[in-house]
């Protein structure tokens, strides 16, 4: 009898030892998209790293939360985890905007200093509200497709122009465009009813939702790299034991570099496809282009205001860099 119960305690003993952790990661974009496969590889490197004590389900394509829940979902302890477009809630606070701001980081490089310079901010932002920053990857460069060709800012007005955040709204207001907000996953539906005629979005999102099935002109305005967020509730993310949450971190650290990396690499690729796929690639006309830096600036400049201190200290850094 003593033997069993030996037994038995040794075998409690070892099953505690290995208490496995689920996590539930939804995201609102699809499994075939770069960005949810980039979350899917954490998921995995977190799950060999812990032999297999903290598990990680991604729910992609807005099957368990829509896109624009995501972030509150997790912040009321609904998921552990979850991945959301962080200029999505700008609305919220402007600081959550500032990789959206038109022209103000057009590249890489610009966009990773800017995304340097925001740090800091945003985590103690998203910490005020019970969420840990994981890692952060950009979209490819924001270009405008359209069902028409537009040869200056004139073939804009009074169209409908699908916005996602509140910086594309105002752009669109700004363009005497009439800003109807769409999310990614429905865009292609909006497009075939001509409830949307143009938009500004990635060459990634181009491919991946086969948007080059209903326009045919694409402008490379690269207006903006916007960020998806990869964040976890504090609460779920200090309730893992030391071990555990090291090898969360380091594999975020990793996923984050090769976002950034796969970003990069995939936007030229991208490009490539949308014109042989049939859709007229070229750069924007002068007087477009002049038109959108105008907007730019003026945005700039009302984002500064609407961020206060934050916000004026993140545009210093990032201008110093």
């Amino acid at each position: 009898m003593k033997n069993v119960l030996a037994l038995l305690a040794a075998s409690l003993a070892a099953a505690a030892s290995f208490a496995q952790t689920k996590w539930d990661l939804p995201t609102g974009y699809a499994t075939g998209s770069f960005q949810t496969e980039n979350v899917q590889a954490f998921a995995n490197d977190v799950d060999k790293a812990t032999a297999g004590k903290l598990k990680i389900t991604l729910h992609a394509n807005g099957s368990l939360y829509k896109a624009n829940e995501i972030k509150r979902a997790v912040q009321t302890g609904q998921t552990q985890a979850g991945e959301f477009i962080l200029s999505g809630s700008a609305n919220e606070n402007a600081l959550f905007g500032v990789d959206s701001i038109p022209f103000l980081a057009t590249s890489y490089a610009d966009a990773r200093k800017l995304y340097e310079a925001q740090r800091p901010a945003l985590e103690k932002l998203l910490a005020s509200q019970g969420i840990k920053l994981l890692f952060s990857v950009p979209w490819p460069p924001q270009s405008l497709y359209s069902v028409k060709q537009i040869n200056g800012p004139d073939d804009l007005k009074g169209t409908k122009m699908r916005a996602y955040n509140p910086a594309t709204t105002r752009i669109a207001q700004l363009l005497k465009a009439q800003p109807t907000t769409i999310q990614l996953a429905e865009l292609g539906q909006a497009l075939a009813t001509g409830t949307v005629e143009n938009f500004l979005t990635s060459s990634a999102s181009g491919i991946e939702n086969k948007l080059f099935e209903q326009t045919k002109y694409f402008y490379s305005v690269a207006a903006w790299l916007p960020r998806n967020a990869t964040v976890v509730s504090q609460k779920a993310f200090d309730a893992l034991d030391k071990a555990t949450q090291d090898a969360v971190l380091k594999s975020a650290a990793a996923a984050e570099l090769r976002g950034w990396q796969t970003s990069e690499q995939k936007d030229s690729e991208f490009i490539k496809e949308l014109a042989a796929k049939g859709m007229k690639v070229s750069a924007p006309s002068d007087s477009l282009k002049k038109e959108l830096l105008s907007i730019g600036d003026a945005m700039t400049s009302d984002w500064t205001k609407a961020a206060g201190a934050d916000g004026q200290a993140i545009i210093g850094a990032y201008r110093k860099k």
